[in-house]
This record gives C-alpha cells, structure tokens and sequence, in this order.
C-alpha cells in the first residue's frame, strides 16, 4: 500500500511551488511549460487506464490555479486536488491491467525528477546583469571594508567574463553619473562586441538556440569539455583543436592545461548564455530589457583602463578588443597586443596562466596600476 499522506504532501508541495513560481523565480511562460510538461508525464502513465478522464479533470483545474496571482488563497484548493489525484492513481493501483501493474514507482519517479527540474531552475535562475547590478558592487563593498583605502577606490582586474563586466560596470556608470570608485581597471581577452572578429564564441549559438527553444534552465559546459578532454589529449587527437582555444602551443604547463579544462568551467546558467550572445549581434552586448546597448555608453568613462589582446586568441581576438576600446575616450585608454609575429604567441588563457605572463603580461599590469595609484 501506499503511503498517502506523503504521497499528498509531495502532490501538493510540488503543484504549489509551480503556483507561487518558486519565490518569484520562475517566470509565468517557465511555470506553464514546467507544469505542462508534468501533466504530460502524469497523463502518459494513464494513457491506457479509464481513469484518464478524470485524471484530465483535475489537470485542467490545477493549470487554472497555476493562473491565480493569490497563491495563498488557492492553497486548500491545491491541497484538495492533490488528495483527489491521490485518489485516482490508488483506484488504478487496484487495476489488474499490466500497464499499469508498476504506476506506484513510475509515478514516484515522474514527481521527483519533475521537483529536481524545477530545484536545478532555481539554482541557475540569473544572467550578466545579475552579475553586474549584485555580485560586483558585494565583491567590491566586502574589499573595501577589509582593505579601507583612503580614497575608498579599488583597482580591478578582469580577464574574459571577468573584463566585459568591468567595462559593463563602467558603462553603466558612466551613463547613471555615478562614480564606480575605481582608481584604474585592468582588462584581458575582453569585449563587449564580438561582431566584427572570427570569435570562436559563435559556436555558443548552438548551445543557445536550444536553450531558449526548450526552456531548459542550464548549460552544462564544464561537463561536454571534460568529456571532450581525452579527446584533445590523446591519440588519435580529434578535438586537438580544442587546446588552441585555451592555450597556443608550448605556452602552458600541460599539467596546468589538464586542471585548467577539467576544473575550470561549470555549468552555466542558460539565461546568462542567452544574454552573452548579445556580444554577437550587431550593436554588442545589452542588458536584460535588450535596450540597453553597454558600447555606446563607454565614452563617458573617466577611469584609466588597460586592455590587453592576445595576438592568437581565437574566442576574443585583437579586433574584438579593439571594437570595444576604440569607444573610450583616447586619454582613458591603453590597448596592447602581447605576441610576436615568429612566437611566442597568446591564447585566450595565456594572458594569465601562460609561462610568460609573469614575465611579459603581470609587469606591465604593476606598472599601470602603480601609476593610477
């Protein structure tokens, strides 16, 4: 026999985190499809059962709740529900027809792989402006209190994301008239328009177009380059190509390379994917509305800033940074390709872990800082 009041509990626990769109974290457009793609598993164990009639009726009735703003005036009606498809699914448990001689499990089954979905859309729920309006100013309000300059500015250095973050910060700034008290900024291997380069960064469309058709909540890049690893890395090395994108050739300790690829990267959130492939379209990179352009606003950036490219960098070439650099102000900016034409030559990581950063990149970086200090 079943135990029915957890059974009741996981019901309503589940149709009501969909009803309340998980604190605000779902979307109306992401609870419909999370819901529908519930009841269409749930329908699917009764396809074959007379109790899909009734099975239908409830569904119907719980999608219109999922409608109601008032979340807390349709708890007991979730509840009530809950207990009804209880009802239904111990009714065909008595059934004798095969299809449905193991539901109990299967339908276990269906509720918690449904609650992980919707657990795994929390947890990545956030984009680059998440990043840029949140996590930056409490990285830089926690430096602050810790280190205490007297003039309350911070130096900071980006490489990659890490860059493009800096320039957004500065734009957005820039364009609100407020100061982002930073003394100079450091950028590596950053732009905020890919458009006008070769940026291997388009093979992210793939991963993104899907993304945004199926509703999924994540990307998982870190798993798809670990698996890819030994495919780079051993004969008959068919996605050698791969380590170009990461490191040009004798620049990076292979044991650094290995831990870089298989630690380095992570799942990512799809919804800042999506909003990364704005750097790919014409006009660059743009908030979450789509009408904020961050490009244009850079020539009203009054902080010094140091941009580096590398000359074989295939994910932001030179021409990428420089699409960005050209719109600070002359007197506001230093662009250096580092690479020379017969080698050595940096790659999109070199700018920091290849074995002549500390000799040619960190230097360079010191004497920038110590300048604008």
């Amino acid at each position: 026999m079943w135990d029915e009041s957890e059974l009741v509990t996981k019901l309503t626990e589940t149709f009501m985190h969909l009803s309340q769109r998980l604190s605000g974290f779902l979307s109306e457009g992401q609870s419909k499809v999370m819901s529908a793609r519930l009841f269409d598993q749930l329908q699917k164990l009764l396809e074959d059962s007379y109790l899909l009639e009734h099975f239908n009726d409830i569904k119907e009735k719980l999608s219109s709740l999922l409608e109601t703003s008032d979340n807390s005036s349709v708890a007991n009606q979730v509840s009530d529900l809950s207990q009804r498809l209880v009802n239904i699914f111990e009714e065909s448990q008595r059934s004798v027809s095969p299809p449905l001689f193991d539901l109990q499990t299967r339908f276990f089954t269906t509720i918690e792989e449904f609650q992980k979905q919707l657990d795994v859309m929390v947890k990545y729920d956030w984009d680059f402006d998440h990043y840029l309006e949140e996590d930056i100013p409490a990285v830089m309000d926690y430096i602050r209190s810790q280190s205490k300059p007297k003039d309350d500015k911070l130096f900071a250095i980006g490489h990659s994301m890490g860059g493009i973050l800096l320039y957004g910060m500065l734009s957005k700034y820039g364009y609100e008239g407020r100061d982002p008290r930073l003394a100079a900024v450091v950028t590596l291997a950053s732009s905020l328009d890919y458009t006008t380069s070769k940026s291997t960064l388009k093979m992210l469309l793939p991963l993104a177009n899907p993304a945004q058709v199926l509703n999924v909540p994540v990307v998982p890049l870190g798993a798809m380059l670990s698996a890819a690893y030994p495919f780079t890395s051993s004969p008959p090395y068919v996605l050698s190509w791969l380590n170009n994108l990461i490191s040009a050739e004798d620049m990076m300790d292979p044991e650094l390379l290995k831990k870089l690829v298989l630690n380095n990267f992570c799942t990512i959130s799809a919804k800042l994917l999506l909003q990364l492939t704005t750097t790919l379209r014409e006009g660059g990179l743009r908030d979450r509305s789509g009408t904020f352009f961050y490009k244009e606003h850079l020539p009203k950036i009054t902080t010094p800033v140091l941009a580096f490219a590398g000359d074989h960098d295939l994910i932001c070439p030179p021409e990428a940074v420089y699409e960005t650099v050209k719109f600070i102000p002359e007197n506001m900016v230093t662009y250096k390709v580092v690479g020379q034409p017969g080698g050595p030559h940096y790659a999109h990581y070199d700018l920091v872990g290849g074995r002549l950063a500390v000799e040619e990149i960190y230097p360079r970086i010191i004497e920038f800082l110590s300048c604008n200090d």
